[in-house]
């Protein structure tokens, strides 16, 4: 008890600049707090996110103020059509004084990336991109290049416009520790908008933390203790995915056609230990499980044509599953 409570108090110190974090970014962002949490969580996870919302709800301005606040490098780039694989990861320039060929990393060196519309770019495009994120480098030529640390990409897409897309396949879906929805703000939020962002002069956050702190915040956010039986919760909610029938629920089983994978046991336990370090605790409760289980499961859970028949949606699935597996 003692440890815990000495780890707890270690968490509140090492979290207090996740204050100063918010105070920054609601300065500029009305509302969206779950957008803001859930971004932060995959910084301090070390994970990517997928935001998914309709055009005009700060998704992009959200991004580029949490990057004023870590003081760190960011670049937004524009999926297209037709960009090229070389637009993101970088190219090789032929010298011609020395004959050789020079090395020109792209936009993806950064440390926050925005990919903004990410289907809207074919698939070589993404595969790009999502090696990057996997591997944590590029090659080009006989030249490996490491990201840059932290490294952290937030891609969005827009969820009505389908024209002219490219649905991210689910393998490469899966390579994103979460899946952010960003709805409408309420009517009190709008009117704030209107009242601070209709002039002409907008405030800028004010970096209140270096990249090479959220390093170190990681290494804390690594000792946040998960008890066993919170361990098996969490086996508890995956293996409902894959086997439903098994453990009584055999409605469920008709809806889903595949559960989801490994990678979501592992990213669902980090990203309840960034939540709980977000709420200055050195221990995850069964609500921080809970808080992530959404973002973490929404882009993995595949449906099967009956569940798409009657219009059954992921989000009631995965309501249906907090309910039905017992909290320990």
């Amino acid at each position: 008890m003692t440890s815990l409570e000495t780890l707890n108090g270690r968490i509140r110190d090492e979290a207090a600049f996740v204050a100063d974090i918010l105070q920054q970014t609601q300065r500029i962002i009305v509302g969206q707090d779950n957008l803001i949490r859930h971004m932060l969580v995959a910084l301090l996870a070390d994970g990517h996110a997928l935001i998914e919302g309709v055009p005009g709800l700060a998704k992009t301005l959200a991004v580029r103020t949490l990057a004023s606040t870590l003081n760190a490098d960011f670049k937004r780039i524009q999926f297209t059509p037709d960009l090229l694989p070389s637009d993101i990861i970088g190219t090789q320039i032929y010298n011609p004084g020395d004959h050789t060929f020079v090395p020109r990393p792209g936009p993806i060196f950064s440390n926050i990336i925005l990919a903004d519309e990410i289907n809207r770019a074919p698939a070589k495009v993404q595969s790009a991109l999502l090696e990057a994120m996997e591997e944590r480098q590029v090659t080009l030529g006989d030249t490996t290049f490491h990201m840059k640390e932290p490294f952290l990409v937030l891609a969005t897409q827009n969820p009505i416009e389908q024209e002219g897309t490219y649905t991210l396949p689910e393998a490469q879906l899966d390579r994103f520790m979460l899946k952010i929805l960003v709805n409408y703000p309420n009517r009190t939020e709008e009117r704030t908008i209107i009242d601070r962002m209709s002039g002409h002069t907008i405030e800028e956050a004010k970096a209140v933390i270096e990249p090479e702190a959220i390093l170190h915040a990681r290494t804390v956010v690594d000792q946040v203790y998960v008890d066993d039986r919170l361990k098996e919760y969490v086996l508890d909610l995956i293996f409902t995915t894959r086997d439903p029938a098994a453990l009584g629920m055999k409605k469920l089983a008709a809806m889903i056609e595949y559960g989801v994978s490994p990678r979501a046991t592992l990213f669902l336990v980090r990203s309840a230990k960034a939540h709980a370090f977000l709420e200055g605790r050195g221990y995850v409760t069964p609500d921080d499980i809970k808080f992530m289980v959404p973002a973490v499961l929404r882009h993995r859970l595949i449906l099967s044509f009956e569940a798409q028949a009657e219009a059954i949606t992921t989000e009631q699935i995965i309501e249906h599953l907090l309910r039905r597996v017992e909290v320990p």
